[in-house]
């Protein structure tokens, strides 16, 4: 069967706000008429995406794979839409995924000195698929942290990080001035894959809350600092390496000039 793009948008929008009625506020759309849709979507998949209810709307394991895979799909069609109106306007564009709490801006900032022809863009790496900007189209290079797929992708070397526990500031580790992996020992801990969270908000919300304990890189505890939360350095933890990637038979000039600014720029020379 052929994917109607239209009824994949407005399923995906459902399955974000867990709600017809907010969806349908976003689409610019009648409550009635996406409810219609997205029966009529189901009925075409043949698997029933939502669970309702008079108070929820949940996935259901179909519409929970279909989201995940409706994220790449819709990211890496806006993708490829904007390669062709690129094309159409004879514009040279630059895209850099990044993981969360590192910072490119410096890279993309020396680059645009030498090349003020190209257009430079940013996008997100989300933490449990860094790698997916760069297979779905959405970004030319990224600047990552490992671990991830770097399969048929070429990666450069930029540095390491410490991870730091992240605990509420109520709790009794809070008072310490570091940690070691053994004073961690029974705590629960919300690190993959014991508990995959959406976003690093959310993460951190749970921490704060009393959910548990995380173990984060130094970058991104720094990026999120909230005041009912303490980092506390853990002395044993294995440091994080930081890294460019792209993928390996990517030869474009800029995209190499690019590499070349970025590695000096972000090691510090």
């Amino acid at each position: 069967m052929d994917l109607d793009l239209r009824k994949l948008r407005y399923f995906a929008a459902v399955a974000e706000h867990r709600h017809f009625g907010r969806a349908a506020e976003q689409l610019y759309i009648a409550q009635p008429v996406l409810s219609r849709q997205i029966r009529a979507f189901e009925q075409e998949l043949g698997y029933t995406l939502f669970e309702r209810t008079t108070r929820s709307v949940e996935l259901t394991a179909a519409g929970a794979q279909l989201h995940k895979e409706a994220e790449r799909i819709l990211a890496a069609v806006a993708a490829a839409v904007q390669r062709v109106r690129d094309a159409d306007r004879g514009v040279q564009r630059l895209v850099v995924a990044f993981s969360p709490g590192l910072h490119v801006s410096d890279a993309i900032k020396a680059f645009m000195s030498r090349h003020p022809d190209v257009e430079t863009d940013v996008v997100p790496a989300r933490w449990w698929e860094q790698d997916a900007p760069l297979r779905d189209g959405r970004a030319h290079v990224g600047y990552l942290r490992r671990p991830f797929d770097d399969s048929g992708l070429h990666t450069v070397p930029i540095g390491r990080e410490p991870k730091v526990a992240c605990v509420p500031a109520a709790h009794l580790l809070a008072c310490r001035q570091e940690l070691t992996r053994a004073d961690l020992d029974g705590e629960r801990m919300l690190d993959v894959p014991r508990r995959r969270t959406s976003s690093l908000e959310e993460k951190f919300e749970l921490i704060a809350s009393g959910h548990g304990i995380a173990l984060v890189p130094l970058s991104v505890a720094r990026s999120y600092s909230r005041p009912d939360l303490v980092h506390l350095p853990v002395t044993d933890a294995p440091q994080v390496e930081t890294c460019l990637a792209v993928a390996a038979d990517r030869r474009e000039k800029p995209l190499r000039d690019f590499l070349r600014i970025a590695t000096a720029t972000l090691r510090g020379g």
